[in-house]
């Protein structure tokens, strides 16, 4: 697997390249805008030259992938918060698209009461119009499993699949993967039979050609707790041994996949510890021999 983590842009974009290069990431994933503001500034001339100039300077970073903000909820049944989202997301896919990265994440949304069968309705209806609108390019969306907290959807393969199924145009939509959620919903990955069985289920749901990028978290929560709690990697539910299997799985050699672990931790002394660098030393220890490198 390609291994990376979230990166900061403080101080422009384009900082992130020698950031995740000083880490040890592989592959990186980035928030183009604050993911938790509505407000976006644009992406000037300038920046993109930064962005350009840097990318070019570390060809060993790829796939590059973003993450769209959290407060867009295009299940919502309220339409000014729903069209808000559209307006929200349409700005990331082209924001996405300006950068040329090729994946961008977002989470289904919530149908806050309304009904599942609405809130899979109101995403659909918004993937629908957004593929119409925007011209097809080399950035695809990718909705991301969820791990079913209060009356979030996507937590269930199902459901992303029944989206995928109603979206005109969805063969141009992906899915991201994260364990954490997968396994707060309900899907065992700790031992080689419980694993093949997700992995099937998955497969027999959506399609594992589907399965384009992964989130690499570990759960606080318990199986089925569908409590969306990120633990760092092996100090979960999950633990080494899950991680093993979808590291050594070989049908995902050359997917990016990217911590969402707590950034800090700190010692018995009380010191801060940066956590990314370990938590990418921990996961390719688990890589097969001949992915090391």
């Amino acid at each position: 697997m390609r291994l990376g983590a979230v990166i900061s842009t403080a101080g422009g974009l384009h900082h992130v390249f020698a950031r995740a290069h000083e880490v040890g990431c592989d592959s990186l994933m980035l928030f183009t805008k604050n993911n938790r503001q509505w407000r976006a500034d644009p992406i000037t001339d300038e920046d993109l030259a930064l962005w350009q100039q840097e990318r070019a300077a570390h060809p060993d970073l790829w796939p590059l992938a973003g993450h769209a903000s959290y407060l867009i909820n295009v299940a919502s049944p309220v339409d000014d918060l729903w069209q808000r989202s559209y307006r929200a997301l349409k700005i990331e896919m082209e924001r996405a698209m300006r950068l040329e990265l090729p994946l961008l994440t977002f989470h289904p949304g919530s149908h806050t009461g309304a009904g599942e069968e609405v809130g899979l309705a109101r995403i659909a209806t918004a993937l629908t119009r957004l593929l119409e609108e925007l011209p097809a390019s080399h950035t695809t969306l990718c909705l991301e499993t969820m791990a079913g907290q209060g009356s979030n959807l996507g937590y269930r393969f199902e459901q992303l699949a029944w989206i995928l199924a109603h979206t005109t145009g969805g063969e141009r939509l992906g899915i991201c993967y994260d364990p954490c959620h997968v396994f707060a919903a309900g899907y065992d990955l700790r031992t080689p039979e419980s694993y093949a069985a997700t992995m099937g289920s998955f497969d027999a749901t959506i399609g594992l050609d589907r399965l384009l990028c992964f989130h690499l978290n570990d759960s606080k929560g318990t199986l089925g707790s569908q409590k969306d709690r990120h633990a760092q990697i092996g100090q979960g539910e999950i633990g080494l041994a899950g991680f093993s299997l979808l590291l050594g799985d070989p049908r995902f050699a050359d997917h990016p996949a990217h911590l969402e672990t707590p950034k800090f931790d700190t010692d018995e002394e009380g010191n801060e510890i940066d956590m990314d660098p370990i938590n990418l030393s921990t996961l390719r220890s688990l890589l097969p021999e001949d992915q090391h490198g």
